[in-house]
């Protein structure tokens, strides 16, 4: 399965790989060349013996509650004037 490598050196596993493998977004792989000369790519414990998660989204903690008593009608017609 032929592939295209970026200006950045990123390139994309295919489909087939990463359900073979089960990745999944954030999973942490592990790259390795064999004898000869192939790179075998395998799917790893974590990054430096730690999972991967993403970080919490900062915003999740405020969302929904705001206790603000304006409606859109009337902040609208306080902020035109």
């Amino acid at each position: 399965m032929p592939t295209t490598l970026t200006v950045k050196g990123q390139v994309t596993i295919p489909k087939q790989i990463r359900d073979a493998l089960g990745l999944t977004p954030g999973s942490a792989v592990d790259f390795a060349v064999n004898r000869d000369g192939e790179v075998v790519l395998h799917k790893a414990a974590g990054l430096r013996g730690k999972t991967h998660k993403t970080p919490p989204d900062r915003f999740d903690a405020a969302r929904g509650k705001a206790d603000v008593p304006w409606r859109t009608q009337e902040l609208m017609a306080l902020l035109r004037g």
